[in-house]
């Protein structure tokens, strides 16, 4: 599936290097300078996700989020803010006025492109997918279940989305910024202790053979 993302900041560098990463990873992108273009361009391209500054001219962030939500057509869009401004009140207010998550700037765009992929997953159809199968191991994400040679084992929550993440492709090494971004997001602080912990219970639980350890790099499942 391909999907559409307008990128709304009054700063074209800012458009222009989160733009070509964006559509670097295969992303349809479309651009916006400020609220009043954001809202024609929501309306005409029907994006999947919006990334929005918050301070712009003419209309700002708050208040195109909120005339977005008011429009039936585009009113499910996925919105997140993306600020200078780190301050709590600033945060809740994106988040009052309907947004579904908040960025600080500068954001690094791997850490944004991990945010993206993060929340692009709400529109994957889990009613069709598939088991994911490695050696042995079988992650069924319908119904939260793993089994190792037929039997199931069980996991705590932050463990089966380590796993999931994992098991989304095999053999591509997830750095540990991006396991960090991707379980936990990027508004909680998570020391590295935080997830060797989590890595040691997956292999305390599937065996030692399966995560291999890239080292300074993250981990994968190893082949």
């Amino acid at each position: 599936m391909s999907y559409r993302i307008l990128l709304v900041d009054d700063e074209p560098d800012i458009l222009e290097i989160l733009g070509y990463n964006l559509k670097k990873e295969g992303y349809e992108v479309f651009i916006a300078e400020d609220g009043l273009q954001a809202i024609v361009q929501a309306k005409k391209y029907k994006p999947h996700l919006i990334v929005m500054d918050v301070m712009m001219p003419n209309m700002d962030g708050i208040e195109a989020c909120i005339k977005i939500r008011e429009t039936p057509e585009i009113s499910k869009t996925i919105i997140t803010f993306l600020s200078a401004r780190s301050e709590d009140y600033s945060q809740i207010s994106g988040l009052n006025a309907g947004a579904d998550d908040y960025l600080n700037k500068p954001v690094r765009p791997r850490v944004l492109l991990s945010k993206v992929k993060s929340l692009l997953r709400r529109f994957e159809d889990t009613s069709t997918q598939k088991a994911h199968i490695f050696k042995d191991i079988t992650i069924d994400s319908n119904k939260h279940k793993v089994l190792k040679g037929g039997v199931e084992i069980k996991f705590a929550k932050k463990e089966f989305k380590l796993l999931q993440l994992l098991f989304s492709d095999i053999g591509k090494v997830f750095t540990r910024d991006e396991i960090m971004n991707t379980i936990w997001g990027t508004d909680v602080f998570v020391g590295d202790r935080t997830i060797d912990v989590h890595i040691r219970k997956l292999r305390e639980k599937l065996g030692d053979n399966v995560i291999e350890t890239i080292k300074g790099v993250g981990y994968r499942l190893s082949e």
